[in-house]
């Protein structure tokens, strides 16, 4: 006897959430990625696009495509630097993916945690710590070049 597929999705992603991840991924704009297609040829089959999204993220068969480089000058000195450019329907899952971590990790965060978060910058840590320099009118410096190699 064979057993009949589940219906169920393993993954609980909304249709909704696909929606605003589209909104936020439109409002940045952007080149287009690999597929060449831009946010406005997303847009033109919109419905059918995020639903293919949708689909492969909550059944765990999405997979992204390749991402498009692009050598870019940089801002100071000489040179480039390589930036990658992920096709629209990658964006679209990217923020879904990003804004699902987000619910889950940022209350467990610790307050004095600044790398990579919603409202925070580097320049905020630097801020936290000139702050705290006029509490103590003492320093101490440590170099943990190797510190983590040791560390089990």
């Amino acid at each position: 006897m064979s057993q009949s597929k589940s219906s169920i999705k393993p993954f609980n992603i909304s249709k909704w959430e696909v929606k605003e991840a589209w909104e936020e991924v439109r409002a940045n704009r952007g080149a287009p990625g690999v597929d060449g297609q831009s946010i406005d040829e997303f847009e033109k089959d919109l419905k059918g696009n995020l639903y293919k999204v949708w689909n492969r993220m909550s059944s765990g068969s999405y997979f992204p495509p390749p991402v498009r480089t692009v050598a870019i000058l940089k801002s100071h000195g000489s040179g480039t630097r390589m930036l990658g450019i992920p096709a629209v329907s990658d964006r679209v899952a990217q923020t879904v993916a990003a804004r699902h971590l987000m619910r889950r990790v940022e209350t467990i965060f610790h307050p004095d945690s600044y790398g990579y978060r919603p409202g925070r910058s580097a320049l905020h840590a630097v801020g936290k710590c000139r702050e705290r320099s006029w509490w103590r009118d003492w320093v101490v410096e440590f170099d943990i070049a190797k510190f983590f190699d040791s560390v089990p």
